[in-house]
């Protein structure tokens, strides 16, 4: 009878689950394929309805798109108050966590989950907002898109030819408690657009063009369907584990085929194939480990080989660990939730059955509610051959030192009963077991069987009356004989039984350690090369054997990675057993159907997208490759190389991503940044050139004033592309440099007489200490660094007030500052301004400013190793100040 008592572990983590949720607050996600479906409207909607419940409803933040219907709801529920943020002089509005947080209520409504919040945020996503309030124990309602899940993010890509920048992680998305699909067709959608329910008509064109193509969408439903349906299967075997309930909820078919030696198994397995197909249903191929006595090599092999049919088919495989074979597999098929099980049945005679059992019968007692399918085949469909090779003298060895210690025991009990240290007869019988007991943890269970019938033949012999016969005077002592030899067996059997658990719990350990450091390397690597070579090392020393890796190539054959002077890659076949299997994702090679006459076995290395490679193995014993545990092995640390190298492409991948889209960022803001500054000077030149050329009447101070305005413009403009030439060298890391010895004095007076038209209208205070020493710079771009200074003093101070610029020896060190009189830094500028192309102030003067000059300024510094800040003055105006080091033999300055 099948125990129906609840597994103790899952009612512990089902209570601890359930004390967490107490003090957790629940997230329910309103879940669509795209905007316009109407999750905000179901959201607002639902939250009018838990409002007239008497539930206590506040919108944390919702954005209703300009919708009328959506912006109705809003009415009569309690909102937080926005928080606004300033970015780039903008003030943005976002959810203010911190006010959620004080007001706390039972239900918080937070739209548009997967938002990235604005600089200056506590956190940098919305979720994050969520997390933290749902750990205070507020319950909150959200709204998300099928494109935004993080795990869907490469397929949203490749489906719409769009990278979705804002994604949430899929455990946030996998915590909710609840989650209601908001679906209508895209033909209804697409009305929606037309019709500016979702954007304005200038977006919805757009959008319609782009985004909200019919076939986009269709594709996004479907997505959008299977993660819901995903997810109510979770649901589902998180309800059947709650009632810990022992019987499968047949919600959709799962099948099961048992898997043995037995020649019926493969036919077992493409029925179950055909089975599996014809209900469009998952199915596992499972086979039973009894852990006994290992040497049944040919039951092994034959299993490996259905294990492989199994695989070709599709099917999951699995190994269990258990003595009594239909427990095992009913308990297994439970977890599962599977619904029907396939098992073989092969002929035998009507004795055997009754005598023994079979495992079919058990199976069939037992199985409860899961239909059991019992595929008949016969014994001899199959033939084996037999073995008929004789024992070598390492096999007698066994045999003939189990007899000895029989021998040696029967002398020590003789010995006991003359010196009466053990004269009784049950003591005597104790030393033989214990005999019997050694032999098998020594020797197994052969040994321990001859042991066990020499114990019974010696003790009748030597110590049981009448003595030096094997006749039995007392009848009674056959029982005893049968009990001593019964016990003994019991003995063997169990005894070697417990010594091939132990070893193949060993083999299973080393076999886990040997992953385990496998993972860790390749974590802790990058690059192919030397994951490839860690990783070819570490399995050739693995297995014992020798490896060939190939990696795949986007035009071309394989490349060889490792182990390119083996005798694998000098096989004429390996090259092409290579391509077939990263084509065809399979395993090949040695010992397999496919391409069985290459050297190695091949296996791909899979990635989760796609098959990066392959690996070879050769070893000796090629028998060893078919063992289903060694098979499990290399299957194991193939995959871990192949997601290790696909993390690393990924890794590569993203950092090109990156780097082109702040290529793209650094391109628009040039273009946006420098076309008012490039446009301004031009207009004036254009201006005043056109009035000298078209007018004759001009007196000679207006002509001069104008021949000044061309001059002044086009120095302008030429300093604004010698800014913008000198930050494309920096970045470039081509502008190194060219540092000669330099009296500080003359960098200043020439960057002031550059600058002297700009500070015209200022009192330039100049204060430089005595005593500083030569030093060791590039005069040039040092003379760049104080005009670009001097430059962005001039545009934020109003005229009339006074610039400073000073310097003097600071502990090794030379500082110099330049300090105005205007209006400061904004708070927690101090760093953002030495950005490309920010602005502190979009003042009118300020706004003729290409926003490089001071990332130039810190650009240049820390090439000359030093360093740039910027800070307010406690009597007002900015200071910027620059330390560079001073070289300790610097030459003295001769003053004649």
């Amino acid at each position: 009878m099948t125990n129906q008592r609840p597994d103790p572990d899952q009612l512990l983590a089902q209570v601890q689950a359930e004390e967490a949720q107490e003090k957790h607050g629940s997230l329910k996600i309103f879940f669509g394929y795209a905007a316009g479906v109407g999750k905000t409207y179901s959201m607002l909607a639902n939250a009018q309805q838990a409002k007239s419940n008497g539930r206590e409803v506040v919108v944390g933040y919702v954005e209703p798109h300009g919708r009328p219907d959506t912006e109705a709801l809003l009415e009569g529920l309690e909102a937080l108050p926005v928080k606004e943020v300033q970015y780039r002089a903008v003030a943005l509005q976002e959810f203010d966590v911190d006010a959620a947080l004080v007001r706390h209520p039972d239900l918080l409504l937070v739209d548009e989950l997967a938002h990235t919040n604005a600089e200056g945020c506590r956190h940098a996503k919305r979720w994050q907002d969520v997390e933290e309030l749902l750990e205070a124990g507020i319950n909150v309602w959200t709204t998300l898109n099928v494109q935004h899940i993080d795990s869907l993010n490469d397929v949203i890509g490749q489906i719409t030819g769009i990278t979705v920048r804002e994604t949430v992680p899929d455990r946030v998305f996998d915590m909710a408690s609840d989650l209601e699909l908001i679906d209508i067709t895209p033909e209804e959608l697409l009305v929606r657009l037309q019709a500016g329910k979702v954007y304005i008509p200038e977006q919805a064109q757009r959008a319609m063009q782009r985004f909200f193509q019919k076939p986009n969408l269709t594709a996004l439903r479907e997505l959008s369907l299977r993660q819901a349906a995903r997810r109510i299967h979770s649901d589902v075997e998180s309800a059947r584990r709650e009632k810990a309930a022992l019987q499968p909820w047949a919600t959709n078919e799962r099948l099961l085929v048992c898997v043995g030696p037995s020649p019926t198994t493969a036919r077992v397995i493409r029925t179950a194939k055909r089975m599996a197909a014809a209900l469009d249903a998952p199915w596992l191929a499972v086979s039973v480990d009894r852990m006994a006595e290992t040497g049944n090599e040919p039951a092994n092999q034959q299993i490996a080989q259905h294990f492989r049919l199994a695989e070709r088919l599709g099917a999951e495989t699995v190994t269990l660990a258990g003595q009594n074979m239909a427990a095992t597999i009913l308990e297994y098929a439970r977890s599962r939730n599977v619904t029907k099980i396939l098992i073989g049945k092969t002929a035998e005679t009507r004795w055997k059955r009754l005598l023994l059992g079979t495992v079919v019968d058990d199976v069939l007692e037992n199985s409860g509610d899961i239909d059991v399918y019992v595929i008949h085949g016969e014994k001899e469909e199959t033939p084996t051959v037999p073995t008929t090779t004789p024992p070598t003298p390492l096999q007698r060895g066994p045999y003939v030192v189990s007899s000895l210690i029989v021998a040696v025991t029967g002398l020590l009990a003789a010995t006991s009963r003359t010196l009466h240290l053990a004269d009784t007869e049950a003591n005597t019988v104790m030393l033989f077991l214990a005999a019997v007991a050694y032999v098998a943890y020594r020797f197994g269970r052969g040994p321990a069987t001859l042991a066990s019938i020499l114990a019974v033949m010696i003790f009748d012999f030597f110590f049981v009356p009448p003595f030096y016969t094997f006749t039995v005077a007392d009848v009674r002592y056959v029982v005893t004989f049968g009990v001593m030899l019964a016990i003994g067996l019991a003995i063997s059997t169990l005894t070697s039984r417990l010594k091939s658990m132990v070893e193949r719990t060993r083999q299973r350990e080393q076999r886990t350690a040997a992953q385990y450091e496998l993972g860790k390397l390749l974590t802790s690597l990058y690059g192919n090369v030397f994951l490839v070579s860690a990783a070819g090392e570490k399995i050739a020393e693995m297995i014992g054997g020798e490896v060939a890796i190939y990696l795949d190539q986007p035009s071309g054959p394989p490349e060889i990675a490792f182990g390119h002077r083996g005798p694998i890659v000098r096989h004429p076949v390996s090259l092409s057993a290579a391509q077939w299997v990263i084509g065809h994702d399979e395993i090949a090679g040695a010992g397999t159907n496919t391409l069985p006459n290459a050297t190695a076995l091949f296996l791909p290395l899979t990635g989760s997208q796609r098959t990066l490679g392959a690996i070879a193995v050769k070893v000796l014993d090629v028998e060893r490759l078919l063992d289903p545990d060694q098979r499990r092995l290399l299957e194991s640390c193939a995959n871990q190389l192949g997601l290790a190298l696909e993390r690393d492409q990924l890794a590569i991948e993203a950092s090109e991503a990156r780097i082109e889209a702040e290529t793209e960022q650094l391109r628009s803001s040039l273009l946006s940044g420098v076309s008012h500054d490039l446009k301004t000077p031009l207009a004036a030149i254009a201006g005043a050139s056109s009035s000298l050329l078209e007018s004759t009447s001009l007196d000679d101070e207006t002509r001069r004033q104008l021949l000044e305005t061309v001059a002044e413009e086009a120095a302008r403009l030429n300093r604004l592309l010698e800014n913008i030439l000198q930050m494309s060298k920096l970045d470039a890391g081509v502008a190194t440099p060219h540092k000669q010895w330099h009296v500080l004095e003359e960098i200043v007076g020439s960057a002031l007489h550059r600058t002297r038209r700009e500070l015209q209208n200022y009192s330039v205070n100049v204060n430089l200490s005595d005593g500083i020493p030569l030093i060791f710079v590039d005069g040039l771009l040092m003379e760049q660094v104080l005009v670009n200074l001097l430059e962005n003093a001039s545009r934020y101070t109003p005229h009339g007030t006074q610039i400073s610029v000073t310097a003097a020896v600071d502990n090794q060190s030379l500082r110099l500052a330049v300090a105005d009189n205007g209006p400061g830094l904004p708070p927690g500028a101090e760093e953002r301004i030495f950005e490309k192309f920010y602005r502190a102030s979009p003042t009118a003067d300020a706004g003729r400013g290409s926003g490089l000059g001071l990332a130039i300024c810190r650009a240049i510094v820390k090439a000359h190793g030093g360093n740039i800040i910027a800070r307010n003055r406690p009597d007002g105006g900015a200071e910027f100040i620059v330390k560079l080091p001073l070289a300790k033999d610097a030459p003295e300055v001769v003053v004649e």
